[in-house]
């Protein structure tokens, strides 16, 4: 879809009232008249509970099916209603992408003795203890699903870490001892080695693991009939079995079959290594482009809005960059917090819904609520929307010559006879920028679309005009 849209339908906060699905079906429709084009639904597998947000991976076979963690919904219901709402988004021709919690498992139905031993949690490689016996929460029998789709049982030698000692009730890093174990060195080097984030650390050097892996990858795109995943936590996977796994799922689902990963760090570096290292099979989530939002929405007008785009994938691999301005690892209260202030979020979502490339998502929490409080920003996004649908073609032109005030323009396509728009942006004054949109423009009168500046302008005979913009805002100028 030209111009599309990807929508995370979820945040934290979200009530566990089990009717979640129901509410997305119901929204199926609007949300392909504002024009989204996929949506990333949350995990829909069973957690640790029906209050699980999906990120306690219990049963990765259970999409609210089975009585297990005395439920059988999950906190966003049955599978068959989660069945019903991709059915109803599908028929307005909007994809799915699921999030695929693969980095560990949570809940486990029993204890099991294992050797292990513990590890500095600020570098996982040194040792801070001898090798002795844990009993570690690492069996899961999945009693409730009766090997229904899988007949696998993971055991503690399907991980390398764990955090708990049920005999001391210790809480510690946990490296798990065995022929052949250790950290993944195919991962992210923060703290020493970041294979290790939490619960049960599955072990992907393991060749029992890869395989049931993969075929739950290849069984959840098929049952589900998704359209891709949002790969969770991908800087602590190995990152040959990722590359793998979408592999051997776009096998049976096709090479169309999309995928985007949450590598979670503001360093350029270390993401260009990341996408070379699984081929490029995967888009990523544009984190220090957030970054970057996130420090001017709070450093206000001393931040120097020319260094907006600065280190970002967006600018450096455009094809691989989803661009994004919050999200729920980003939100407050959240383990990442980072989130962008309110009065900024405008000029953010002006940005990645307007500009060029990336293919920008936008939050749940910013477009309807987080937990019980109305986003103020609903109104802006849908102008900015629209926008995007009408008037955000052709060759991008940044006018980056104002620490305080820059100004973005797309020419226009031919095959889209009006397009072509104006963004200007202020962190600080009110102020105006004079911008050539080319003599072809010449006679026409553009108004400011999202109406935070009533008067229209007209364009010169050389297709020049002066778009202003208010303090501590963005305006966005279109063809009348």
């Amino acid at each position: 879809m030209e111009n599309g849209v990807m929508f995370q339908y979820f945040e934290w906060n979200l009530p566990a009232d089990k009717k979640h699905w129901k509410r997305l079906a119901d929204d199926a429709e609007h949300l392909r008249e504002i024009g989204i084009n996929a949506v990333w639904i949350p995990p829909a597998i069973k957690g640790t509970s029906d209050l699980d947000v999906g990120y306690g991976a219990y049963d990765l076979y259970d999409l609210g099916e089975f009585d297990q963690k005395g439920t059988i919904p999950t906190k966003y219901g049955t599978k068959e209603e989660l069945k019903a709402a991709i059915e109803e988004l599908h028929k307005y021709e909007i994809s799915v992408y699921l999030d695929a919690v693969m980095n560990h498992k949570a809940g486990a139905d029993e204890t099991e003795k294992f050797l292990a031993q513990e590890v500095d949690p600020n570098d996982r490689n040194k040792p801070v203890s001898d090798p002795y016996e844990i009993e570690g929460w690492t069996k899961f029998n999945f009693e409730g699903r009766n090997n229904k789709y899988s007949d696998f049982k993971w055991h503690w030698y399907h991980f390398n870490g764990t955090d708990f000692n049920n005999l001391n009730q210790k809480n510690a890093i946990y490296r798990i001892m065995g022929e052949g174990k250790s950290w993944d060195e195919n991962v992210d080097d923060e703290n020493g080695n970041y294979d290790y984030l939490m619960f049960a650390n599955i072990d992907y050097d393991h060749p029992e693991v890869v395989d049931e892996m993969n075929k739950w990858g290849i069984w959840v795109a098929d049952e589900l009939n998704l359209d891709g995943f949002r790969l969770d936590a991908i800087k602590h996977i190995n990152s040959n079995f990722i590359e793998g796994f979408l592999k051997e799922v776009r096998k049976v689902k096709g090479d169309k079959f999309y995928a985007v990963g949450e590598y979670w760090k503001d360093d350029l570096d270390s993401i260009q290594e990341y996408l070379n290292n699984v081929d490029y099979e995967v888009e990523l989530f544009d984190v220090p482009l957030h970054y970057n939002f996130f420090t001017a929405s709070k450093e206000g007008e001393a931040y120097d809005l020319r260094n907006i785009f600065e280190n970002s994938i967006v600018t450096n691999n455009k094809l691989f960059s989803v661009t994004f301005v919050d999200n729920h690892d980003s939100q407050w209260g959240s383990a990442l917090e980072s989130q962008v202030e309110s009065w900024f979020k405008p000029l953010a979502y002006a940005i990645i819904l307007l500009i060029a490339d990336g293919y920008p998502c936008i939050f749940y929490g910013d477009y309807y609520s987080l937990g019980d409080k109305e986003s103020p920003h609903r109104w802006m996004i849908d102008k900015l929307l629209y926008t995007r649908k009408h008037y955000a073609y052709g060759e991008q032109i940044n006018y980056f010559d104002d620490p305080n005030l820059i100004g973005i323009v797309r020419k226009g396509a031919e095959e889209h006879p009006d397009s072509g728009l104006v963004m200007i942006l202020s962190n600080h004054t009110e102020g105006s920028k004079k911008i050539n949109i080319g003599k072809e423009h010449a006679g026409e009168t553009w108004f400011e679309i999202t109406e935070n500046i009533k008067d229209e302008i007209q364009i010169d005979e050389n297709g020049e005009a002066e778009f202003r913009v208010n303090a501590g805002n963005v305006a966005v100028w279109v063809k009348k």
